[in-house]
């Protein structure tokens, strides 16, 4: 999926002068924008004051939206450099074409896993016939330094692993990185993990952490606590290092996402759809995808291709420094 601003926002990523080494309970509530011709998300990462959590640098949640007598999504054509774009459904399908020829519907609780390494371009839509309701989440995982010019892949991975607890009131599906014993058939390429937490009401349950990664829970339906704070859906709660597990209680059915990993030590630069190391980079993406000279096509999609916007008046670099 796309960060389809037209202005789009330069963002300096990576680094741990900003990952708290203890647990903590940042409320983060989403920005709204528009993606494509009918759709908005709320844009939990990045937000003020939070730009990743472990490797994950986008987080975009939209729905539940009535899509029945509408297009939902249209995402035409776009490029991506240097990360793996993540689709998660809750409700309805979305139809992904890139260039190297894959052509896949996307439907709930599958795993559609797309790995730019150096250039790939797609687009996303609901087929023409769809469901009547869109719910989902898209979200970007940046690509360590060794693996960020390889070449690129996609994945969909339809059996995913389960974990459940509680008594049979939780089942998380891991679809990236790994939880407890259960691992995501997803390629990683930096400690991470990305589940699907489904709790029935009157649930409560203790979920099992690595101390050693940063977290965060993004509400996706229902009303859940996580350690004692309430998370509505749309908003994120930031959690920190240093938990060997997390309480969680279901007061209604509902369900969550955990999103975490090793703090991205690297630093990055993104902006518009690219995650490069400097401004220089992301200029010669620009040039590149705007002047069909990279990237390749993308065939099938009923619409012209999206055009990067200019670039910012002021150089683009990664800053940060150690925590």
């Amino acid at each position: 999926m796309s960060n389809l601003d037209t202005r789009p926002r330069p963002t300096t990523c990576g680094g741990r002068e900003d990952v708290s080494a203890a647990p903590v309970r940042d409320l983060l509530t989403g920005r709204v924008v528009p993606l494509g011709e009918s759709t908005e998300v709320r844009r939990l990462l990045p937000n003020l004051g939070r730009r990743m959590v472990g490797a994950w640098c986008f987080v975009d949640h939209y729905g539940p939206d009535d899509i029945a007598d509408e297009p939902g999504m249209q995402v035409p054509p776009h490029p991506h450099i240097g990360l793996q774009t993540v689709s998660w459904l809750h409700e309805g399908e979305v139809l992904h074409r890139d260039s190297l020829g894959s052509l896949r519907t996307v439907r709930p609780r599958e795993l559609g896993l797309m790995t730019s390494g150096r250039a790939i371009a797609h687009s996303e839509e609901s087929p023409r016939e769809h469901a009547r309701l869109l719910h989902g989440a898209q979200l970007w995982v940046a690509l360590p330094e060794a693996q960020r010019h390889r070449e690129p892949s996609f994945e969909h991975h339809a059996d995913l692993p389960l974990v459940t607890g509680g008594q049979g009131g939780l089942q998380a599906t891991v679809f990236m990185g790994g939880l407890d014993t259960a691992v995501s058939p997803g390629s990683a390429f930096t400690p991470l993990i990305g589940a699907d937490l489904a709790l029935t009401e009157g649930t409560e349950v203790r979920l099992p952490l690595e101390r050693d990664f940063e977290y965060a829970v993004l509400a996706m339906a229902g009303r859940i606590d996580v350690d004692g704070v309430p998370v509505e859906p749309g908003s994120m709660l930031y959690l920190g290092c240093g938990r060997a597990e997390l309480p969680l209680r279901a007061d209604s059915e509902g369900s969550v996402m955990l999103l975490g990993g090793e703090p991205f030590e690297e630093r990055l630069v993104m902006w518009w759809n690219f995650v490069a190391r400097s401004g220089e980079e992301i200029a010669r993406a620009r040039e590149e995808w705007n002047t069909g000279t990279a990237f390749g096509a993308v065939h099938g999609y009923d619409g012209d291709r999206l055009l990067a916007p200019e670039l910012p008046a002021t150089p683009l670099r990664p800053r940060g420094r150690e925590r």
